[in-house]
């Protein structure tokens, strides 16, 4: 398999407090990671280091074989490649659906206008909401926005795909169209790095699932084995508060 990014000794401290502790972990390409823990954990921080938006205090991140941590390498490049989906929305409020989806194409990617809304309704299209281009977010649902939201990454067309807990802001109904998108682009074959709450996801989608906490990674595998076998006790008191097993 091709590594796509690897996390080598990752540490991440805000003042004297460690979040990240010496991570180690890797995506490879076409591979859908799911990243679960309890609040606090370090999910989100994590993530946010991946694509910088957070510096890290040590450690590599290797992207196509190179550290791009390493002064001399483009960050800028780098971030282009990474899709983030995060919480909130994040859309802009005074911009329609396909305006969303195009203006960090051009600004960007120096795509063209009728080329960059050529690729936006593509995505737009593949979470079903083509048919709401003109329309402004606070005329949207929760769901509908968050769909827009991954459209506007696919957009980007990049090589990994971030999802921060993209349901957590949702309302429960709602939950359910955007995790059928997620499920569809995952069985697409598109790489993915998802921190979620939501298990019945985690344990259907990923081919991997990385269980946190306290900032280091206690164990990872095969959902089948995390969910039905974790090896580690912790593992089996998170499971148990979040899915009363055990």
């Amino acid at each position: 398999m091709t590594k796509v990014i690897e996390i080598q000794h990752l540490r991440k401290s805000f003042g004297a407090n460690e979040v990240l502790k010496d991570i180690d972990f890797s995506v490879n390409k076409g591979e859908v990671v799911c990243i679960i823990g309890a609040s606090g954990s370090g999910k989100s921080t994590l993530l946010r280091c991946v694509n910088l938006l957070e510096k890290p205090s040590g450690g590599e991140i290797i992207y196509n074989g190179e550290n791009i941590l390493d002064d001399k390498h483009d960050i800028y490049m780098y971030r282009t490649r990474l899709g983030m989906v995060f919480q909130q929305f994040n859309l802009f409020n005074n911009h329609n659906v396909l305006a969303n989806c195009t203006v960090g194409q051009m600004k960007v990617l120096k795509r063209s206008k009728e080329e960059a809304e050529k690729v936006a309704l593509k995505y737009l299209s593949v979470v079903g909401m083509d048919a709401y281009v003109n329309a402004k977010p606070r005329q949207l649902s929760g769901g509908q926005k968050q769909r827009v939201a991954i459209a506007r990454a696919l957009s980007m067309e990049p090589d990994v795909m971030l999802f921060d807990e993209p349901t957590s802001a949702l309302d429960p109904e709602m939950v359910g169209e955007v995790l059928k998108v997620m499920k569809e682009l995952a069985e697409s074959g598109l790489t993915m790095l998802v921190v979620t709450h939501e298990m019945g996801f985690a344990k259907e989608v990923a081919d991997r699932v990385v269980f946190m906490d306290n900032g280091v990674i206690v164990e990872e595998g095969h959902p089948e084995k995390i969910f039905n076998d974790p090896s580690h006790e912790r593992t089996r008191e998170f499971l148990k508060r979040v899915l009363d097993k055990y």
